[in-house]
């Protein structure tokens, strides 16, 4: 399928076993245009529900990049599901290169499809996932956001985000639910129907009609000002913000350093979540 490293394998050993060590990796994509690391530590939970994905794949005699951290909730099994399927729809969707935000916006939207189906025969009503994704098309970097993973990039050694958090008390977001005929209110923090305290998200069957699993699709020129890419659960911006994780990557070369030192200063703020971090570094202004 194109993969470069032992994602798969190490993904899997880390959310099998609870409080086993973190794990980290990365690579170089063939043209060596951009570089990746990753680094995921279960953190203070007893449970591990993060996934994460890097992969480079050829579509079309293109060389891409997909990039992915999903944050599970009520389990693991929704962020395992879009890890193992989203990229996979992606790149077989026939207009990926031609018309690429309109293939993500329909892939997310077959894939959330595909995981409520697969559920039908199961007790795991409210199980749903995060998804905060990257795409990597030639010159173009494509972020795609469902929930509150976030993507922030550094350009011009500027912190700028590249995705919004989906939060039951954004106005907009609000208005949405109660369109539907749902409700948003305070249980320790805002949430749909006093349950989920995020907007949008894979999954969540119970929750459908409110919480959907459309992205916004924000997309930037890959140019000599773009230095690099981060993705993170929240259990790392829960207590780290923009500007300072910009500020600890740039000066570390290596993306599977600086997505561990990520996860590292998370975890001795006190984060108490899962911790999932992946970068990428643009490199082809540099060689």
């Amino acid at each position: 399928m194109g993969y470069l490293d032992s994602v798969l394998l190490s993904a899997s050993l880390n959310q099998s076993v609870s409080g086993v060590s973190p794990v980290t990796g990365g690579g170089l994509s063939q043209d060596s245009k951009f570089s990746y690391g990753y680094a995921s530590s279960p953190g203070k939970r007893s449970s591990m529900e993060d996934y994460y994905e890097t992969r480079i794949d050829g579509v079309d005699g293109e060389i891409v990049g997909l990039f992915g951290v999903f944050d599970g909730h009520g389990g693991a099994r929704a962020a395992e599901y879009v890890k193992h399927n989203l990229f996979s729809n992606l790149i077989k969707h026939p207009k990926f290169i031609s018309d690429t935000k309109s293939a993500i916006a329909e892939s997310y939207s077959h894939t959330d499809s595909e995981l409520l189906k697969s559920d039908n025969n199961s007790q795991i009503k409210d199980a749903g996932s995060t998804a905060s994704t990257a795409i990597l098309v030639g010159n173009r970097l494509l972020v795609a956001n469902v929930g509150d993973s976030r993507a922030v990039i550094c350009r011009s050694g500027n912190a700028f985000a590249a995705s919004r958090d989906h939060k039951p008390d954004q106005s907009d977001e609000r208005r949405r639910i109660e369109d539907a005929g749902g409700f948003v209110m305070w249980a320790g923090t805002w949430r749909v129907g006093g349950v989920l305290a995020v907007s949008r998200a894979f999954g969540d069957k119970l929750l459908k009609q409110f919480v959907v699993a459309d992205p916004e699709i924000q997309e930037e020129k890959i140019d000599d000002s773009l230095e690099f890419l981060i993705l993170a659960s929240d259990g790392l911006w829960d207590v780290v913000t923009n500007d300072e994780a910009v500020a600890m990557v740039k000066p570390i070369k290596s993306p599977e350093d600086a997505a561990k030192t990520l996860m590292q200063e998370a975890s001795q703020r006190g984060s108490a979540d899962n911790i999932t971090v992946v970068v990428v570094r643009f490199l082809a202004h540099k060689l």
